[in-house]
């Protein structure tokens, strides 16, 4: 049983994981590969000047990968659950039970449907932390926003979504907040320089 489930491997869902596995929650992501960002070439993200899409999605996978996130590559959910325990995502491969999860399907709206998350005019209706109406269920990306299609924005609406759900964790506001030594600290045991 994972702590989180997410299901896409874009810009949110691998910024989502991102935060929740180096904080110590065990996450796994379940990606089709069929993300609008092999389409893409990043001018306008804060940080990169210039970089392909699928070459920024590489990078987040590599990312997520060093922090221990269990990577299904190639594998499509056939639908999600809320259960007594939390929530059941199921696969081709089988059912993966976890106690929060995050929707990051781009426009596909229809997992959250099947969810009982609520709708307002035709978007996945979320609070600002990007939980849904099923407690514990969190919608980001193009789901929850009729226009505002960016990558950047994706990564943030992943991030609102972890934040929150490590906050619920720790029982208290929780921020990713790291300083120098913190990656120092990190390069060092990851042996890299």
């Amino acid at each position: 049983m994972s702590d989180v489930l997410i299901v896409g491997g874009g810009p949110a869902g691998l910024s989502a994981a991102l935060f929740t596995a180096k904080n110590g929650l065990d996450t796994a992501v379940f990606d089709t590969d069929g993300t609008w960002m092999h389409k893409a070439h990043l001018f306008n993200y804060p940080g990169i000047g210039s970089v392909d899409g699928s070459v920024y999605l590489e990078t987040l996978r590599d990312q997520v990968d060093d922090f221990g996130v269990e990577r299904h590559q190639e594998t499509e959910v056939t639908g999600v659950e809320s259960t007594d325990d939390g929530f059941t995502v199921s696969t081709e491969d089988g059912d993966h039970e976890g106690d929060y999860v995050v929707l990051a399907t781009g426009a596909s709206r229809d997992l959250a449907e099947s969810l009982g998350a609520e709708f307002d005019d035709d978007v996945v209706d979320v609070d600002v932390s990007m939980e849904t109406s099923v407690e514990n269920a969190y919608a980001t990306g193009a789901m929850v926003r009729a226009e505002e299609w960016q990558a950047v924005i994706s990564a943030g609406d992943g991030a609102a979504a972890a934040l929150n759900i490590l906050s619920k964790e720790k029982g208290e506001h929780f921020h990713d907040f790291d300083v120098p030594a913190d990656a120092e600290a990190l390069f060092g045991s990851m042996g890299e320089d």
